[in-house]
C-alpha cells in the first residue's frame, strides 16, 4: 500500500533538514540543530522508511551507513572519464621546465591564463557521480579508467553530500576529490585501538584508503573520514557554469562539496614560487591534516583544453605536482628507552642518531608499543626509515633489514619485566595492548600526575617546567597537587637555578592557578578516562566538585556525550580515600572548585567564529578560548570566509595574510576584551 501523501512530504523535508544540518556540521563548523535534535529528526525518518520502503530514496541520510554488507564486495567501476595522474616537479627548476614546455604548446594563452594553486593533499583518491544531484556511485581511482564501486562506504564520510545544493550542476558528473584524515582524528582513533588492544594504524593516508575498501560500512563509519573535492567530469558536455578553476572550485562549494583551503590565484610563475614556499616552510605546519605538496594548474579551462594531456592521456599539461621535500629519513636506532605515564603505561621511545627531515633535526620517535616493536622486527643498532607524522611527530616506520651488519648485528629489543624506576613486576590486562607499573606510588608516575596538574592546559602554572617539578620533588618540598600551594617565596628562591624574582613569578602564578575553573581542575586532577571535553561536560553538568563527587554513577552516565565506562571511572576515583583527602587539602587551600555557567542568550559573542593567532600581550591560548568560549563564541583553527574576526598577536604568520585577503575583521587582544566586557 502506498504511503499517504503527508508522510511523503515529511520524508522529503526530513531528508532536506537531515542534508543540510550534515553540511553544517562537518563542513561550515556551524551547526544550527543540536545532536539531539539530529538523532531525533534521523530516528523519524528511519521509522518512516521502515513502515514505507518506497520512500527510501538514494539520497537519504539512513544510508551513511548502508545495509549492503551481503553486497559482492568492491565490483568494478568504469569512470564515466578516465582519471589521469600528475607528472610531478621537485624543484623551482623543474616548474620553469613545465612552464616552458605549457608556453610550447599554448604560445601566451599560457602565461595570460594565470594560475590555480591548491593543496595536494595526502589521501585516497575517488570519484563521486552525481545522477540529477543525487550520490550514486563511489569509486576510488583503480588504474583511471576502472577503480572499485566504494558507494556504501562513500555515503558514511558526513562533509560528502548525499544530494548536492544549489543549481547549474549538469544532470549527470562525477566529482573527484581526496578521502582523508585529520591528524586529531588519526590519532584519536588509534588512542582508541590501543585502549581497546586493537594494533594501531601507521599513517592518515593509508588508514583512509583501508577504510574506504571495508566490506562493512559500518565499520567505515566508525573511521574519521573526511572529504575534499577538486576537479570534474562531465562526458558529452562542453559548457559548464565556470570558466577558471577557482571558479569552478567556488561552484563545487556551492553545491556543498567541501574545498581544501589555502588555495591562491597567481599571476606568474614567480608567485606560485613564492607560494609554493611559504606552503611548505610554515603554512604547512599550520594544517589539520597531511599534504605531500600543491598542486598548481593553469587557470582557464579553455586553455587547459588547448594544452591536452601527454600522449595516452594519462598526464594532464595544465596541472602539475610542485612535491615537497622528503619527509622520510634513514638514520641509526641507538637505543629504546621506556617512559612512563601518569596512569602506569609504559611507552617505548626510539633514540636515533640526529637526522634531519624536512628542515627540522629529529633525534627520538615514537613507538606506541611494545607489539608494535616486535611487529616490525625493530632492534637496536638497525638502520630505520623515520617519518614526520603529522609534520611534527616523528615515528619509526620500520627497519632497513638490508643494511644490517652480520659482524655486529643489531640486537633484538627485550620489552621489560620491571618497572624501570621502581623495580614493580609490570602487568597487561587480557586483551589490551598496554603494559603497566601497577604501582601507584611508583616515582616516575607521580612526577607525571604533577606535571600533568600543572599543565598549560590544565591548572596552568607558568615557570613549573618538567625539569622544575622534579627538581622539588627530589628535594622534598612537594608530595602531590595541594602541596604546591604550599611553597613560599624564600624556600623557592633558595634552590639552584631560580633566584629571588623567579620564586617570586612562581609564587604569583601558583595562586593565580587557584581561579582556574572546576573544568580545569577536573583535567588536572588526571581521573581514568577524562579528557578536557569529558571534564568540561561534566564541571558544567554539576557545577561544584562536591556535587559531582556524591552523584551516582547513573547520574553521571546521563550526561550527552558520557558512557557507561566513564562514568563509572569517575566514581571510582571519587571513592578513593587518597583521592578525597586530596580533594579536601585542595579546597582548604583556596582552590576553585566551581564552574562559571555557561552563556547565556544574551553572550557577547554568541554564536560567532574565532580565529586566535601569534602571542597575545597578556592572555594564554588557553585562557582567550575560554574567555571566547563563555562569552558564547567558538574558537576555531583556520581562517576562512565563515569567520568572524580574527584575534591575532606578535608574530601572526598566515592566518593573518589570510584574514586579510577575505576580508575578515582583524582584532587585537585589547579589542577581544572590550567587547566580552572585560
Amino acid at each position: 500500500m502506498p504511503a499517504p501523501a503527508d508522510n511523503r512530504t515529511r520524508a522529503a523535508w526530513l531528508r532536506a533538514t537531515l542534508e543540510r544540518a550534515s553540511h553544517e556540521y562537518y563542513v561550515l563548523d556551524r551547526p544550527s540543530i543540536s545532536d539531539a535534535e539530529y538523532d531525533k529528526l534521523y530516528h523519524e525518518l528511519r521509522a518512516l522508511e521502515q513502515a514505507h520502503p518506497e520512500l527510501r530514496t538514494a539520497d537519504s541520510p539512513t544510508l551513511r551507513v548502508g545495509a549492503e554488507v551481503g553486497a559482492s564486495h568492491l565490483a568494478k567501476y568504469a569512470h564515466l572519464v578516465p582519471m589521469g595522474s600528475l607528472s610531478n616537479a621537485f624543484s623551482d627548476e623543474d616548474l620553469e621546465a613545465w612552464a616552458a614546455s605549457g608556453r610550447d604548446v599554448a604560445g601566451d594563452d599560457f602565461d595570460r591564463s594565470g594560475f590555480c594553486c591548491e593543496l595536494k593533499i595526502d589521501g585516497a583518491a575517488v570519484s563521486l557521480t552525481y545522477k540529477e544531484g543525487v550520490l550514486v556511485t563511489g569509486a576510488t581511482r583503480g588504474n583511471g579508467s576502472v577503480g572499485e564501486d566504494v558507494t556504501a562506504n562513500v555515503r558514511t564520510i558526513r562533509d560528502i553530500p548525499l544530494r548536492l545544493a544549489g543549481s547549474g550542476w549538469p544532470a549527470l558528473i562525477e566529482i573527484r576529490g581526496e578521502v582523508y584524515m585529520t591528524f586529531d582524528g588519526f590519532e584519536k582513533m588509534n588512542a582508541e585501538r590501543v585502549k581497546a588492544g586493537e594494533p594501531v594504524f601507521a599513517n592518515p593516508r593509508n588508514s583512509a584508503a583501508g577504510a574506504l575498501r571495508q566490506k562493512d560500512p559500518a565499520v567505515t563509519a566508525k573511521r574519521p573520514l573526511r572529504f575534499f573535492g577538486y576537479a570534474y567530469a562531465v562526458p558529452g558536455i562542453t559548457t559548464l557554469p565556470f570558466a577558471t578553476q577557482w571558479e569552478l572550485l567556488d561552484t563545487l562549494a556551492s553545491w556543498g562539496i567541501p574545498v581544501a583551503p589555502n588555495r591562491r590565484q597567481c599571476r606568474t610563475v614567480a608567485e606560485v614560487h613564492a607560494w609554493t614556499h611559504a606552503l611548505e616552510t610554515t603554512e604547512r605546519a599550520a594544517l589539520a591534516f597531511g599534504i605531500d605538496g600543491g598542486v598548481v594548474k593553469v587557470n582557464a579551462l579553455a586553455t587547459q583544453a588547448e594544452l591536452g594531456s601527454t600522449a595516452g592521456g594519462r598526464e594532464p599539461r595544465w596541472a602539475i605536482a610542485r612535491k615537497f621535500a622528503p619527509d622520510v629519513a634513514e638514520t641509526r636506532l641507538t637505543d629504546i628507552e621506556i617512559q612512563i605515564g601518569r596512569t602506569g603505561v609504559l611507552t617505548p621511545r626510539a633514540v636515533l642518531d640526529p637526522v634531519e627531515i624536512g628542515g627540522t633535526t629529529v633525534t627520538y620517535a615514537t613507538l606506541h608499543n611494545f607489539d608494535l616493536i616486535a611487529d616490525k622486527d625493530l632492534r637496536i643498532g638497525d638502520i630505520v626509515q623515520v617519518k614526520r607524522a603529522g609534520e611534527v611527530i616523528p615515528q619509526v616506520l620500520g627497519p632497513v633489514p638490508e643494511k644490517r651488519d652480520a659482524k655486529d648485528p643489531p640486537k633484538p629489543f627485550r620489552p621489560p619485566t620491571k618497572c624501570p624506576q621502581c623495580g614493580t613486576t609490570v602487568v597487561r590486562v587480557e586483551g589490551e595492548v598496554a603494559v603497566r607499573c601497577p604501582n601507584e606510588r611508583c616515582p616516575a608516575r607521580h612526577l607525571e600526575e604533577l606535571i600533568h596538574f600543572t599543565a598549560r592546559n590544565a591548572m596552568d602554572i607558568r615557570g613549573l617546567s618538567e625539569q622544575r617539578v622534579a627538581q622539588l620533588l627530589t628535594a622534598g618540598l612537594i608530595s602531590d597537587p595541594a602541596t604546591l600551594y604550599d611553597l613560599t617565596e624564600p624556600v623557592l628562591a633558595a634552590l639552584p637555578r631560580l633566584g629571588e624574582k623567579s620564586a617570586q613569578q612562581l609564587v604569583a602564578a601558583i595562586e593565580a592557578s587557584k581561579a582556574q575553573p572546576l573544568s580545569r581542575l577536573l583535567f588536572g586532577l588526571g581521573i581514568p578516562d577524562v579528557g578536557e571535553e569529558t571534564a568540561k561536560l561534566l564541571a558544567r553538568r554539576f557545577g561544584t566538585l562536591q556535587d559531582l563527587q556524591d552523584a551516582p554513577p547513573e547520574e553521571i552516565e546521563g550526561i550527552h556525550g558520557i558512557g557507561l565506562s566513564i562514568a563509572a571511572s569517575v566514581s571510582r576515583w571519587f571513592t578513593s580515600a587518597d583521592n578525597r583527602a586530596l580533594v579536601r587539602a585542595l579546597a582548604k587551600r583556596g582552590v576553585n572548585t566551581t564552574e562559571p555557567k555557561r552563556a547565556e542568550a544574551e553572550g557577547a559573542l554568541l554564536g560567532l567564529k574565532i580565529v586566535i593567532t601569534g602571542t597575545l600581550p597578556t592572555l594564554g591560548r588557553t585562557e582567550a578560548k575560554e574567555l571566547v568560549e563563555r562569552a558564547g563564541g567558538k574558537v576555531t583553527d583556520s581562517v576562512s570566509k565563515n569567520t568572524d574576526f580574527l584575534v591575532v598577536g606578535a608574530d601572526a604568520g598566515s592566518k593573518l595574510d589570510k584574514a586579510k585577503s577575505l576580508g575578515v575583521e582583524v582584532i587585537d587582544e585589547a579589542e577581544l576584551l572590550r567587547r566580552i566586557g572585560r
